[in-house]
Parts: structure tokens; sequence; C-alpha cells
């Protein structure tokens, strides 16, 4: 947040969802039909940022004009269920974070259509950012260790903040007071703005989320954001050390965002897309508004390792959630 008042971030997603109304370029050049691109969030979310920063450069570099079309609503469940019930022609695809294809699989698979690996073919991964828990000034602590004891000290006090149930953020929470040994209760928030409120005002003493939208105020001494939640301190925010290092072994933190087709797609639409996208992530102006902007790093990753990761955490994650006790309504 600058002296004056104006988040740098903030205009940034307000002109990516501006740039909703508006012909993406290069719509004129070409008879090709369009390729629609369907995100499950809202217009100035930081889904819908990430994607329309990306897809703003793809008319131009696939010769054919590329479309935003968000469907937001049940954690990008209505996005995912309108790619498949579209032709499998690689004009339809979606862009989404990492917790759709996999906590809303593994948490609310009684009431899905779809499974995630069987479903969708994995394009490229685009971008990832850390998970980190920010805490109030009431605490006292600067840092995991003090938070901990601050937890042990307050048992009925102790609780944290989720921007919602059955995501990430959530499920780090249950790991890492079970690592901690300390009782962490979830308060859950519609979205992360009125969550962050209330840990400014110290309403709740602990919030787990992404950090753009907590960095601002510790960097203004409002609340102090102790750790992330990543195997390696992140380049974005390099002075925040990460829970491993502070002696609490939670290291399944990182967030990403990708774009998936569905399952059935030409395998050569799949890698044409996919070769547009690698393209468009090593553009600077791309680079440099994604990390400085939106608070996320460039980060892609063809369809193969794309995949593994997916796999990977459906595997870390379906053990933890089934412990946890968690049951979706």
């Amino acid at each position: 947040m600058r002296r004056d008042g104006h988040d740098p971030r903030r205009r940034a997603l307000l002109l990516a969802a501006g740039a909703a109304a508006l012909p993406s370029a290069g719509l004129a050049q070409s008879d090709k039909p369009p390729i629609k691109v369907l995100v499950g969030f809202p217009p100035g979310g930081a889904t819908d940022a990430i994607a329309r920063v990306v897809i703003d450069k793809l008319p131009a570099v696939l010769g054919q004009p590329v479309l935003v079309e968000n469907k937001p609503g049940i954690g990008g469940r209505i996005a995912a269920d309108a790619v498949l019930a579209a032709p499998a022609d690689g004009l339809t695809y979606t862009i989404a974070p990492n917790a759709t294809p996999t906590f809303q699989m593994l948490v609310y698979a009684h009431q899905i259509k779809w499974n995630s690996v069987r479903d969708f073919a994995p394009v490229a991964a685009l971008a990832s950012y850390p998970l980190g828990m920010g805490v109030a000034l009431s605490t006292g602590a600067s840092s995991v260790k003090e938070f901990v004891e601050w937890c042990r000290r307050n048992p009925g006090k102790a609780s944290f903040g989720t921007p919602g149930l059955g995501g990430q953020n959530h499920f780090l929470g249950v790991q890492f007071a079970k690592a901690a040994g300390i009782e962490l209760p979830v308060t859950p928030y519609k979205g992360s703005p009125p969550m962050v409120t209330d840990l400014v005002g110290g309403h709740v003493p602990s919030a787990i989320s992404l950090l753009d939208g907590m960095m601002a105020h510790h960097r203004a001494g409002k609340i102090k954001v102790i750790g992330v939640f990543t195997k390696e301190r992140s380049p974005l925010m390099s002075d925040i050390p990460t829970f491993a290092e502070q002696g609490v072994d939670v290291t399944s933190g990182e967030a990403w965002t990708g774009m998936w087709a569905k399952a059935g797609t030409p395998a050569a639409e799949l890698e044409r897309m996919q070769r547009a996208l690698q393209q468009v992530l090593q553009m600077p102006d791309v680079r440099e508004t994604l990390s400085q902007k939106l608070w996320v790093q460039p980060h892609f990753r063809a369809a193969a390792a794309m995949d593994a990761l997916q796999r990977a955490e459906l595997a870390h994650w379906e053990p933890i959630i089934k412990a946890s006790g968690f049951k979706a309504e």
C-alpha cells in the first residue's frame, strides 16, 4: 500500500476486471473460431487477474481470438462443469487454482460430477505462490515458536481464520496444529477480505491464506506474518521465514494456478496451447506484472510435470483430510 492510500495490486486487479468488457487483442485478425477460457471466480479476483494477464497475450501468439468467460461459484466447480459439458475440440479451457481439482475432489467427491485426473487434461501450470500465516499484534508473537507458546497459554482464545472450509488453507492449519502439538480450532470466513479485516482488528488471532492480502498490513506493522508453508522462502517475500526453518515441518503450502482442458481434447491442440503459454510466460512484461503487481511467481510447468504435481498433491492430502474427520455438508 502506498502512502497515498492507493494499492497498486488492487488497481491491477480492477484494471483486469475492466478488461472483461473489452475485446481481446487480435480478434479482427483471424477467421478462426474463438477459444474460450472459463474462470470459476469473479472478475477482479486473484485467479481472474492471473488469467487475464496471460490470456491478453494469447491471440497474437496463437493467431486466434481468445476470450475469458467468468463462471464463478462453488470453488471453481461451475466452470469445471461447463468445460466438461463442452466439446473436446480445443476451443474450451479453464484456468483455476490447484485447490479446485485437488480439494474439490477430495472433500466434495459426493457432490461433484467428475474426477479431476480422469476427466480433465492438464495443459500447463502458470504461476505459483506461497500460503502463509499472519497473526494479530495482540498475540505479541513475531515467530512460529512464539505463536505456539501463546496458543498454549491461551487455549480458549487460540484459533485460525481461513477463507472458507475444506480448502488448502483449512487443512494446512490442521497440519500445523498437529505438528506443533496445540489445539487450534478453525474460524471460517466468506473470503479473505473480511478475514484480514478481523486479523488487523485483533478479532481473530491468526489467519492462513495467500499473502497478497496480508503483506501490506505486515509492512505497515498492523499484523505480523510469521511464516510461509513452503519448503523454501519465496522470492516474492524473501524476508519471511518458512515454518520448517522455525522447527515446524509443514511444507505443503505452495499454491499454484494452471490451465486444463476436457479429457479427449486432441493432443495437437493441447500441445499448441502449451507452447503458447510457455512463450507468454517468458515475456518480460508478463513476468513483471505477475510478480510485482499480483504477488505471484511466473512458473511454467509442462503438462506432464503439472499432472505429476497434481497426483502427488492428491496422494498427500487425502490421508490428512480423512484423519481430520472433516465432513462437507
